[in-house]
């Protein structure tokens, strides 16, 4: 068995867990309106794709010292496709004042072409930074069990706000603006 898919699949294991506490409610106070803290999330480092709007390289996410939001992608997800609209029109808004990255759990340079994310980017107008995750590690670390999903983590690595599902711009930005006002 190759390293990428034991390691694929511990992180689909992870996605799955971190699914199951939201389904049965035991999701930390902080994100459900209680008073505990929560935790800082682990810095994961993931393969950027020279796109529209993105660059070849890496990218660090949560960033360092500066709020962060990132949006849970598949190429293959109708609602994704969706969501891209009200995305474009949120990164207008906040773009400079939070890293904004998109990230697809999907097997980039393996089952799935870099070029094929590059296509569906450009055909859904993506025009920001966007990060492939092929080990679903940060997936599982922000407790991603849907797609599209929204996490906006604030400027000390801690999760302000997350929801799964399609959103319209004015949510995305009030949830951005939860990060940046931690």
């Amino acid at each position: 068995m190759k390293r990428r898919h034991l390691l694929a699949g511990l992180g689909s294991a992870g996605v799955l867990g971190g699914a199951s506490l939201v389904a049965t409610g035991a999701i930390p106070d902080a994100l459900d309106g209680g008073t505990d803290t929560p935790e800082p999330v682990e810095p994961t480092t993931l393969e950027t794709i020279e796109a529209p709007g993105s660059r070849d390289g890496e990218v660090t996410i949560p960033a360092d010292d500066r709020a962060t939001f990132v949006d849970f992608f598949g190429t293959w997800c109708a609602p994704c496709v969706e969501q891209m609209p009200a995305l474009g029109e949120a990164e207008d808004r906040l773009g400079d004042e939070v890293l904004f990255v998109s990230v697809t759990t999907e097997d980039v340079g393996g089952s799935l072409t870099e070029e094929t994310v590059v296509d569906w980017w450009r055909e859904n107008d993506g025009d920001w930074l966007v990060a492939a995750d092929v080990t679903a590690e940060l997936a599982a670390k922000l407790n991603v069990g849907a797609y599209p999903t929204a996490v906006a983590i604030d400027a000390t690595a801690r999760i302000q706000w997350s929801e799964p599902g399609v959103h319209t711009a004015d949510e995305i930005v009030a949830g951005i603006e939860t990060a940046l006002d931690a």
